[in-house]
């Protein structure tokens, strides 16, 4: 980067998190430093990183297609197999899924992009997982093990390809293991992923709000992992706490700008279970390198001009680094525990209504409303099942079995059958609401929403997730910065999904003002910071489409 924008140019390494997350709280009243930046739309950067000398290696097809995938149900259901697998095809279908591009957004709608959608250079293609903004800036590497089906190297994931691009050839995989705070409990064989991030995709738009919406991606990509793991009778858990300056420098990427987010390790094939040797998938073997390997293939920025942003920068050098949980953060996050339930009148929720259908069909319907939603009242046991994707939609990391565990869940109800308008607490223990607040509360959303892309009174119900975060940095510095967002993040992922399984809209934003949502809902004690807010409801029935699905 060329240059930085500075609310602060005095480089210093105290602790920054805890103001950074004020800033966050307060925008929506205090403009974030620079307040004068505006995008420059003629040079923004790709949707992804682009490697013009690397190999491409073309990415197998599952024979089972679409309902190989599992239902959706499973998806939802937590379970103690092993590890996710190493498969090149189940990881392939999963890349599509998740991240590849998989149709072309065409609906009309209510966002401020849809004049430009018809054009090619505009386009907006649908994805499985969610992105703030619709930038998706996660980058995806995959480090090939020497039981893995591609030769050992490093190779990134192209979505717009859908295609392995080789960066390194060798088995690389005893560094990654090195850097990681859990590696004693690692065997060699398998592959990993590896989820970086590069902030100018991002942070060209969003500025210094970048590194809180990017981390938020983080969870969705996680989130949409492990439903497809859980489908499929496994689990997925991902390392958060590691070198992430090693890893970087493995990968040749410059830690300042790139960020390291996770490694996700993968459990290695079985000798039976792999290719004949010879097979189109299986390349030349080849070993470790004699010495510390470097990717030394660079990515081609697309922008003539790039900069950072000193709170992204201020954020990043502070949450990298930590390279180990501690004895006592883990025993912080332990007590930050199960939010604590309010009193009032309780209202039992009727049963969840049942997830149909296969996981590719609910990632491949997923979408944002944007204005679609019609005021017509949605089924209550609808509303039970969102609330419960959304309380047990959290992440198995190395800080713990289930981050969503810290998390409370609010509900403002608009328009659900048999319920009163007004805001509650879902306890997720007994299936009911217990109400905080009486009356219409369709105004106070409306007044509190930036942006002109959603009318919140039109909506069923709005879900709003709350993580105590300041709790959770006391605990575990500025790394539990990502760990809470990731959280947020899988919690809006597994909502999205749920509501594409249910056929109900849903719709994510981060424009609001946080401060009278804290307000409203009395937060201050708690100390929960409610960081995204998440419409559903039924849409208008046969709004304007084009089909344009690509898989």
């Amino acid at each position: 980067m060329t240059d930085t924008y500075c609310a602060n140019s005095e480089d210093t390494m105290t602790a920054y998190a805890p103001e950074y997350t004020e800033q966050i709280m307060h925008r929506g009243r205090v403009m974030m430093e620079p307040a004068d930046f505006v995008p420059d739309w003629l040079d923004k950067p790709r949707k992804q990183k682009f490697y013009p000398d690397a190999v491409r290696v073309p990415m197998p097809r599952a024979a089972g297609g679409a309902d190989a995938s599992g239902t959706t149900a499973a998806a939802f259901t937590a379970n103690d197999g092993e590890q996710l697998g190493d498969d090149l095809s189940d990881l392939a279908e999963m890349l599509l899924h998740s991240y590849g591009l998989i149709g072309r957004r065409l609906g009309i709608q209510a966002n401020t992009d849809l004049g430009g959608l018809p054009r090619y250079v505009d386009a907006g293609w649908s994805r499985g997982t969610a992105s703030g903004g619709g930038l998706y800036p996660i980058t995806i590497y995959y480090v090939a093990g020497a039981d893995s089906q591609l030769a050992s190297g490093i190779y990134h994931y192209s979505p717009m390809h859908h295609a392995f691009q080789r960066l390194l050839t060798g088995d690389v995989t005893a560094q990654i293991r090195g850097a990681l705070a859990t590696h004693q409990e690692r065997e060699a064989g398998g592959g990993y992923f590896v989820l970086g991030l590069k902030y100018w995709q991002n942070a060209f738009k969003y500025n210094s709000f970048s590194f809180h919406a990017v981390t938020m991606d983080l969870g969705t990509v996680l989130a949409t992992w492990t439903m497809w793991a859980r489908a499929r009778g496994r689990r997925l858990s991902a390392d958060l706490w590691f070198d992430e300056a090693e890893v970087a420098d493995l990968l040749g990427v410059d830690n300042d700008e790139e960020a390291i987010y996770a490694v996700v390790p993968l459990t290695a094939m079985s000798a039976q279970s792999r290719p004949a040797h010879g097979s189109s998938l299986e390349q030349a073997a080849t070993g470790a390198p004699s010495h510390p390997a470097q990717v030394r293939i660079a990515d081609e920025e697309q922008s003539r001009i790039s900069y950072g942003f000193d709170a992204v920068e201020r954020m990043q050098r502070e949450s990298s680094r930590a390279a180990r949980l501690s004895d006592e953060a883990r025993t912080a996050l332990e007590r930050v525990g199960r939010p604590r339930l309010r009193q009032g009148p309780s209202l039992d929720l009727p049963s969840p209504a049942p997830l149909q259908g296969s996981l590719v069909k609910a990632l491949t319907g997923r979408r944002s409303s944007f204005g679609r939603f019609v005021g017509a009242p949605m089924s209550a046991a609808d509303l039970h099942t969102l609330l419960r994707a959304a309380g047990e939609g959290g992440l198995v990391t190395d800080a713990g079995a289930d981050t969503s565990a810290s998390a409370s869940i609010y509900v403002f109800v608009n328009h659900v059958e048999s319920i009163a308008k007004g805001a509650y607490q879902f306890d997720a223990r007994t299936g009911s609401l217990i109400r905080l607040v009486d009356g219409d509360q369709g105004r106070f959303l409306q007044d509190n929403y930036f942006l002109s892309n959603y009318n919140l009174e039109q909506a069923g119900a709005v879900i709003v997730p709350a993580i105590p975060t300041h709790h959770v940095l006391d605990g575990t510095g500025a790394r539990g910065y990502r760990l809470v967002n990731a959280t947020i993040g899988a919690i809006s992922q597994h909502t999205y999904v749920a509501a594409s399984a249910l056929g109900t809209g849903c719709g994510v934003a981060l424009g609001f003002d946080n401060i009278s949502f804290i307000e409203r809902l009395e937060l201050q004690e708690s100390g929960e910071k409610p960081l995204l807010i998440m419409a559903v409801g039924n849409e208008l029935p046969g709004s304007g489409n084009y089909r344009a699905e690509m898989v």
